[in-house]
């Protein structure tokens, strides 16, 4: 398990580079970037795909498209949602979005819970009643004060639960599929590859293929990394140890000159909060899952 815990921390490290490498590839434009970006990954994802022998799975899932052709359409709409996201998570810095595009990717987990609760009848602890209260409560007051609230955090927070709600509805909660999204994306990534002016590119940015570079290797490992941490960890662990992603998305934020507003102060503060106590939520079903093992041994 300490593997696995390791593996998650680095890979969250990893994805908070990623964060700061994007700032480093002006002047690319951001569709530009995700296309190297996608392309990158791929190879690291078909590795991954052969080391932990997914290889059936993948060619089961593209056989089933024949039987299922609904399947394809809805791995379309969930690689657009990948692609967008990916995109968002690599133009927001640049655009001094950084620190709102964090936000979001702290309020999906409580985002989560709701749709778990409502559309999949999920059981509520009190943790996660005063998880959801606390989270409401910050971007309630964050709204009345500033009059507003960030496209870029809903569409984190939001395009993410649907993200995931269409995968578990279709059972494609698993590599095969997420490399077939990506798959999707390639003649789009490759039209952006295509467009950029690498010449123009290099001009202002002498060092920009050393950044591509890095990019890909950076998104590569991270991508694996996660992926093997997913498989040595327990679901509540895995989730607990990937808040720490976005909080390294709000150093880099921070890092590279972002200010929080200070009537954002107290929404901070309650999803802060809010992922602590999820987190100490999480602890508990893992306390309790340890204590039911000897017990069922001893059955």
């Amino acid at each position: 398990m300490l593997k696995g815990v390791v593996l998650s921390i680095f890979a969250s490290f990893c994805f908070g580079a990623i964060y700061y490498i994007s700032t480093l590839m002006q002047p690319l434009s951001g569709q530009a970037v995700l296309g190297f970006r996608i392309v990158a990954i791929i190879p690291f994802i078909i590795f991954a795909l052969i080391l932990f022998k997914q290889q059936k799975a993948f060619v089961d899932l593209v056989r089933s498209f024949k039987q299922k052709p609904q399947l394809l359409l809805v791995l379309f709409i969930t690689g657009l949602n990948t692609g967008f996201q990916m995109w968002l998570f690599m133009w927001a810095p640049n655009n001094n979005k950084g620190i709102d595009v964090s936000i979001g990717y702290l309020i999906m987990p409580i985002v989560m819970v709701i749709i778990g609760k409502f559309l999949y009848k999920e059981y509520l602890s009190r943790l996660k009643l005063l998880a959801i209260f606390s989270a409401v409560l910050g971007v309630a007051v964050n709204v009345i004060l500033t009059q507003t609230i960030s496209w870029e955090m809903l569409a984190v927070c939001l395009g993410y639960p649907l993200y995931f709600t269409l995968r578990k509805a279709f059972n494609l909660n698993s590599l095969a599929a997420f490399l077939v999204e990506l798959l999707v994306l390639l003649p789009f990534c490759l039209y952006f590859i295509c467009q950029a002016n690498l010449e123009f590119a290099v001009l202002h940015n002498p060092n920009i293929y050393y950044f591509i570079g890095l990019l890909g290797l950076v998104s590569g490992v991270a991508f694996t990394v996660y992926i093997a941490s997913s498989n040595l960890l327990p679901m509540n662990l895995l989730g607990m140890l990937s808040y720490l992603e976005p909080f390294c998305m709000l150093a880099v934020s921070f890092f590279i000159g972002e200010t929080l507003d200070t009537r954002s102060y107290f929404l901070m503060i309650c999803l802060t909060i809010a992922i602590g106590l999820l987190s100490l939520d999480g602890l508990a079903k893992l306390k309790k899952q340890k204590q039911s093992l000897p017990n069922e041994a001893a059955q």
